[in-house]
């Protein structure tokens, strides 16, 4: 049995990949302990992994404290440091581990393998990066901000780049590895099908699929429901404070023959949506997984997670867009042809109805789905993921 350390940050979507992986670990013989922000703890515990947390409204306000242009995002993960680092050292200090596997983007994962001297694996719960793509990617939405924005920005970043490095005795490298964490072996929870530029990728990254586990949360009773033209619409676990696009939706779909289950997070409340059409059903929270299983058609903000999932089971997309990577999902979405990226402003209910009801009859698009979705099962999800985890570690010579 080898020891494992986890790290992780507070996003639903930066977990919720793990947790097959993280289960299938612990069949396996590993012995886990994860750390991630507080309010993810009962995600986590069932795995069976021991948890040690952060405070992940401490570590959110570091994160965003450099503001919203491309540097202050690189610099706002060092920021992070100083939440992130102390935290784990004090509640593993005289402990064994003998390796680390850390989010791509959150808990500072390089730094930490750094400091605690351990062989470290990725886990790319989004879109992989190579250098090359991060440097364009990063000159490109630099060209949105002036420039003194921008290289104010840039010399903040260096400046938190020498604190860091003086305080913990590492060294941090480049943007690139700031922001995308590489280490020997990367897990991305994608196909290479997916991928923009795929084959472009050597062996040290490994596209295992969407770690499709199962998740008990709440019950739902598909029972009475007509699912022949079953339309699901959510906008995720972050920006989904949206009433009038819900209201909007309502209108859309309305007296039509179409169930629709619209999932609007825990921060909405449902009596300020109005009155519900009888062919909705409205929660703040619904068994996305299921319900993907059965639906038509998923109207979505374009998250990682969510877009897979809906791919995974050959669901066709309308995506909105909201933050983060859903801008880039949303584009590979519709160059694959599986769905189409809208936007909301100017958005007609009209325009919203005809738009699915094209999407529901086009065979095309629904092509497309499938063979996203077969390339995300053959790929082998968490049990691929863990087969390569020990392939690295035994070719490590750890043999825990």
């Amino acid at each position: 049995m080898a020891r494992v350390l986890f790290v992780n940050g507070g996003s639903e979507g930066h977990i919720n990949p793990t947790l097959g992986v993280v289960q299938e670990l612990i069949r396996r013989g590993e012995e886990v302990v994860y750390f991630m922000a507080e309010q993810f703890r009962d995600r986590v515990e069932p795995t069976g992994a021991d948890v040690i947390t952060f405070d992940g409204g401490k570590f959110l306000e570091a994160f965003l404290a450099g503001g919203r242009n491309p540097w202050a995002r690189v610099g706002g993960l060092l920021r992070t440091a100083d939440i992130v680092i102390p935290s784990v050292l004090e509640q593993t200090k005289g402990e064994r581990f003998d390796y680390i596997i850390h989010d791509s983007m959150f808990g500072c994962g390089r730094l930490l393998a750094q400091i605690l001297d351990l062989p470290a694996i990725n886990s790319c719960t989004s879109f992989a990066f190579q250098q090359n793509s991060f440097d364009s990617l990063q000159d490109h939405l630099s060209r949105h901000f002036p420039a003194d924005v921008k290289e104010r920005a840039q010399q903040e970043f260096q400046q938190l780049v020498n604190n860091v490095q003086a305080k913990y005795n590492v060294q941090v490298g480049s943007a690139y590895e700031v922001f995308c964490n590489p280490a020997p072996l990367t897990i991305v929870y994608i196909s290479k099908h997916f991928q923009p530029e795929g084959d472009s990728f050597d062996e040290t990254y490994k596209f295992v699929g969407p770690s499709i586990a199962p998740r008990s949360h709440g019950q739902f009773d598909f029972s009475n429901l007509d699912t022949d033209s079953l339309i699901y619409i959510s906008l995720g676990t972050v920006f989904n404070q949206a009433v009038d696009f819900y209201k909007l939706c309502f209108a859309a779909f309305a007296d039509t023959k179409h169930t629709v289950i619209l999932s609007v997070g825990r921060q909405t409340q449902i009596e300020d949506l109005g009155d519900i059409p009888g062919n909705f059903i409205v929660r703040n929270y619904v068994p996305q997984l299921e319900v993907l299983q059965r639906a038509k058609l998923f109207i979505t903000h374009g998250g990682m997670n969510s877009t897979c999932e809906g791919l995974y089971y050959g669901v066709p997309l309308i995506v909105f867009p909201q933050s983060a990577d859903q801008p880039i999902v949303a584009r590979r979405v519709a160059n694959l042809g599986a769905g189409v990226q809208l936007k909301q402003e100017g958005l007609t209910s009209a325009g919203l109805r005809e738009e699915a009801e094209r999407i529901l009859q086009d065979f095309s698009i629904r092509k497309a789905c499938r063979e996203i979705g077969d390339s995300f099962r053959a790929a082998g999800g968490y049990q691929r993921a863990v087969d390569e985890i020990f392939a690295h570690k035994y070719g490590l010579g750890i043999t825990g």
